[in-house]
Formats: C-alpha cells, sequence, structure tokens
C-alpha cells in the first residue's frame, strides 16, 4: 500500500509555469506506476498524465501534450507534472494516483478505475 500527498499548486497567471510534486510512502514506490488527474467543480475528473514504473514510457492527454511533462525519482519516492504554457482551461485540482504496476498495460493508464491510490488533490488556478 502506498499513501500520496501533492504539493506546488497555487495561483498563476496565463502562460506561467508550475510543477507538481507527489511524494509517497513506502519503500516500494519504484514498484508503482503513477497518474495525474484533475478534475473541475461539476466536471468529471480527467486523465491528464501517466508513467510506466522506471519512468521509461509516459502517456499523455491530447490536451496538455507538448506542455506538460511527467517524470518521477523512485530514489526520492516522488513523482513530478512540470506544467507549462498554462491556460486557464487548465485550472482544477490535480490529483495524483498510483497502482501496483505488475498487470497494467498502455490501456490502463488512462482509466482512473485502474489506480487505487490517491492523493487529496492540491488546486491549481490560472489567471487570464
Amino acid at each position: 500500500q502506498v499513501q500520496l500527498v501533492e504539493s506546488g499548486g497555487g495561483l498563476v497567471q496565463y502562460g506561467g509555469s508550475l510543477r507538481l510534486s507527489c511524494a509517497a510512502s513506502g519503500r516500494t514506490f519504484g514498484a508503482y506506476v503513477m497518474g495525474w488527474f484533475r478534475q473541475i467543480p461539476g466536471k468529471e475528473r480527467e486523465f491528464v498524465a501517466a508513467i510506466t514504473m522506471s519512468g521509461g514510457t509516459t502517456y499523455y492527454a491530447d490536451s496538455v501534450k507538448g506542455r506538460f511533462t511527467i517524470s518521477r525519482d523512485n530514489a526520492k519516492n516522488t513523482g513530478y507534472l512540470r506544467m507549462n504554457s498554462l491556460k486557464p482551461e487548465d485550472t482544477a485540482v490535480y490529483y495524483c494516483a498510483a497502482d501496483w504496476g505488475m498487470g497494467f498495460t498502455p490501456l490502463h493508464f488512462r482509466n482512473q478505475d485502474e489506480y487505487r491510490y490517491w492523493g487529496q488533490g492540491t488546486q491549481v488556478t490560472i489567471s487570464s
């Protein structure tokens, strides 16, 4: 089991950047895949990005491809989401999620139902 804590959210101007962090408990973080999702009030939570156990493969939603970068440092038990060229439509609560990597296939990474462990979320607000 792993516990996740996000940080790094805040208010930033249009075109600005933020880096979100997701700190994981436990000593087996490298055995978990990790994803980032976001939710706007009144809308369903949506996939943003995901990364494999080793960090060798990443997945992105079309809406953030080329602007966001997901990464991880297994030695520090931490995952990251670097967000550049932020737009007002990126405003949301951002959640990191994780699950045991064995059995994850490319079809699973974008599906929030495949992740059992979630952080509490961090608010990201972009002003126009």
